[in-house]
């Protein structure tokens, strides 16, 4: 019995015939495999010489320009890794496409109850363009995340934090955004200044620190750095403030730039900030001590 089967299903084959059928199922999984990489890339060569790389009349920022970029890379990749898919599997099992997305839609449907989630982030992706919330290289703030937007998909946002880690947040649980980069940006910075120094000399110091910055940043600065005076007395020192307005992400490196200039100025004439302060021990007392 057993010798019957062998002959029918093993001997019979037709080897030629299936190494053939076999080599051609192969090829056309490979054609149709560079078919897709080659429409995927023309797109997103498209895409990018429309929204990037454009030349003459500037539509649309580029910080927009590459949001909408990042989304329809996104969106164009799920669409042709499923037409790739849904060929192939047309190829290997000899159905008919139609009967498959009718299977598929009812399938959809079924799925859709327990899939809520990933729904909720493709519609949140879409608000986030429309309403223009972020933009791809702009730093934003949302829940307990931070950091420069690098890609904006159709499921999920990418940040970039300053550590260097990468946080991927599904757009569905993006519920509130705090944007660093639009509008001008303030720069704060607080000097202490000890009780004893004069305060009237450490400000005309301040006031000319901040008209050399004011001329380096140039263009950088929406209004120039200036001193509001003593905002505040603490313990043991005064707390004088500088503030200034700044393009969007400019304002750490002007707060920087002025802390160092404002210190360096202080040493220069002779202007004591808290740190600074040398605390000398009464001769008497340490005698005392050194005899006990």
């Amino acid at each position: 019995m057993i010798d019957t089967w062998v002959q029918n299903n093993v001997i019979n084959i037709n080897w030629q015939q299936l190494g053939a059928n076999v080599l051609n199922l192969i090829l056309y999984i490979v054609v149709i495999l560079v078919i897709a990489r080659v429409v995927y890339g023309l797109f997103i060569y498209l895409a990018r010489r429309m929204l990037i790389e454009r030349k003459g009349k500037q539509l649309i920022n580029e910080r927009k320009a590459n949001t909408l970029f990042s989304l329809l890379r996104s969106m164009a990749f799920y669409l042709v890794t499923f037409t790739a898919i849904l060929h192939t599997l047309k190829q290997l099992f000899k159905f008919d496409t139609g009967t498959l997305l009718a299977s598929a839609s009812v399938l959809g449907v079924a799925i859709g109850f327990g899939s809520q989630s990933l729904v909720k982030d493709i519609i949140g992706g879409f608000f986030i363009l429309f309403e223009d919330q972020f933009s791809v290289g702009e730093y934003i703030q949302t829940g307990q995340f931070s950091g420069v937007v690098e890609e904006t998909g159709i499921r999920a946002t990418h940040l970039r934090d300053w550590g260097g880690e990468l946080h991927i947040i599904p757009n569905g649980s993006i519920a509130a955004v705090t944007n660093f980069s639009r509008g001008k940006m303030r720069a704060l910075v607080d000097i202490q200044i000890p009780y004893n120094e004069d305060f009237d000399r450490a400000i005309k110091v301040m006031h000319s620190v901040c008209e050399i910055v004011g001329t380096e940043f140039g263009d950088k600065i929406i209004d120039a750095p200036t001193v509001q005076g003593v905002i505040q007395f603490g313990e043991r020192n005064a707390v004088l403030r500088v503030i200034a307005y700044t393009q969007p992400n400019e304002q750490w490196s002007l707060e920087r730039e002025l802390r160092r200039q404002i210190h360096s100025a202080f040493l220069k004439e002779g202007i004591r900030t808290p740190h600074q302060t040398i605390f000398i021990e009464d001769p008497v007392k340490r005698s005392d001590k050194d005899k006990v």
